[in-house]
């Protein structure tokens, strides 16, 4: 296996003969209802490094779409998984008990948002989660409150109920409508691109505001409102994140109505942005936290976390054969323990910082390079056809993303032109340096091309 030190070695210009016969045999047998976005045929990875069939090492700044946030295979996570898995494979926590699941709902319950008392159900996905998190707002209310409000922009999954709340691109909801009723979708803070062509903070949370203005006082009516669902930093919609100030204000705004908050975590927690989860940053705590993705360093696991009177669903009325897996468990409780003893929150709010600094320098001197934004190693990098205009280059990124992989450096977009930062939490700063140098020679290439 390749050492951590080693830094991208492009063998074979990929897609390199191993990967070209696999990538057919994909094309034959899997249906292709998801996007790929360039050739990478995957063999093994350690930490932040990647090996595809052909021998080319990337450095990877995707973390497996924001999953792998202890790094790929952290020995100690696969210590704990070999262990589990030699003495129980699976026994549904739905229908019994076993002690992983307990274990961890405990420690969840110590390291999420909220001095109050939680209880956590276990599922397998984000979108599970998100299913969950409805049925525990509207089961909470006996079914007075059926209305969800969502944002635009949102991503929340693809099964029909989550598929209701994601409002990021068309082609997600083409040809399954009608989807769940009662959803009700607002502009997201998206300051760089405000809809109505404010600005902060002369708009003064026009955004918020308007939410009571215009659906609250003319057609929604707002006692029969269950819950806002969002994601604290937007993911898919492009690494947004909204100014400060405007959870808690939302916040205040559904206090007001009595209207549960559920936070969606699972792009933005398990330590990306610096903090546990990113709504820390803006000081709230959520009646739900939906969490998946990075909980378990890559095996199957999510998690609805909510306050104790909320997670009262009747016994039969929401259950999931493989959620709380005790091996899916196991490796739930050595990543939160990795993320502690690596101090790995301290090195994804320093590497981030770098990586921030890095891209602001860039973008004084490209002029495609529209926006910078993040917190922690969650940053996003918009593509522009140039600064004044500001509109979406989707060629231009798609280009950098292209050119970037055949150097060794793994980055995928969000949003229509985005470029997505989101290595593993265990990168070092010599490692983002390497990329970031690819990345920024790509992006002077790509430049000077569409000047010219």
């Amino acid at each position: 296996m390749f050492l951590q030190g080693e830094y991208p070695s492009i063998k074979v210009a990929p897609p390199g003969p191993n990967a070209r016969k696999i990538l057919k045999e994909d094309q034959k047998y899997l249906m292709q209802s998801f996007h790929r976005f360039y050739p990478l045929v995957v063999k093994r990875a350690k930490g932040f490094l990647v090996e595809d069939v052909d021998g080319n090492i990337y450095i990877d700044l995707n973390a497996g779409i924001a999953v792998a946030v202890t790094g790929h295979c952290h020995p100690h996570v696969v210590e704990a998984i070999k262990r589990r898995s030699e003495e129980l494979l699976h026994y549904s926590i739905t229908d019994f008990v076993y002690e992983d699941p307990v274990l961890l709902a405990r420690k969840l319950s110590e390291i999420t948002p909220g001095s109050f008392q939680k209880k956590i159900f276990f599922g397998n996905s984000g979108t599970e989660a998100v299913e969950g998190g409805i049925k525990v707002a509207r089961g909470y209310f006996e079914g007075r409150r059926p209305i969800v409000f969502a944002f635009i922009g949102s991503f929340h999954g693809r099964s029909l109920g989550s598929l209701s709340l994601t409002a990021s691109k068309p082609v997600q909801r083409r040809w399954f409508q009608p989807l769940l009723p009662c959803v009700e979708h607002v502009p997201y803070p998206y300051c760089y691109r405000c809809p109505w062509k404010q600005t902060f903070p002369d708009c003064d949370y026009w955004c918020i505001d308007f939410i009571e203005e215009w659906y609250f006082r003319r057609y929604v009516p707002a006692e029969e409102v269950s819950a806002f669902v969002f994601e604290p930093i937007a993911g898919e919609g492009g690494y947004v994140v909204p100014p400060e100030g405007y959870w808690r204000k939302l916040k205040r705004l559904a206090d007001k109505y009595g209207i549960l908050l559920i936070d969606d975590e699972v792009q933005a927690g398990m330590g990306r942005t610096g903090k546990w989860f990113a709504i820390e940053h803006w000081g709230i705590a959520p009646d739900i936290l939906l969490v998946a993705k990075g909980i378990a360093s890559g095996l199957p696991l999510s998690a609805v976390i909510g306050r104790e009177d909320l997670m009262n669903l009747p016994p039969g009325s929401h259950a999931s054969t493989f959620g709380g897996n005790p091996i899916s468990c196991s490796a739930a409780l050595a990543t939160i323990e990795v993320i502690e003893r690596e101090n790995l929150l301290e090195n994804a709010r320093k590497v981030g910082e770098h990586v921030l600094k890095r891209l602001q320098e860039m973008y004084s001197k490209y002029d495609i390079i529209g926006d910078v934004r993040g917190k922690g190693l969650m940053i996003g990098a918009e593509i522009v056809e140039d600064k004044d205009n500001k509109k979406p280059a989707p060629k231009a990124a798609q280009k950098i993303m292209e050119e970037s992989f055949k150097r060794g450096v793994l980055l995928i977009t969000a949003g229509l032109s985005t470029l997505r930062f989101s290595p593993p939490l265990v990168i070092s700063l010599e490692a983002m340096d390497k990329a970031l140098n690819i990345i920024e020679e790509v992006i002077k290439n790509v430049s000077r091309n569409t000047l010219h």
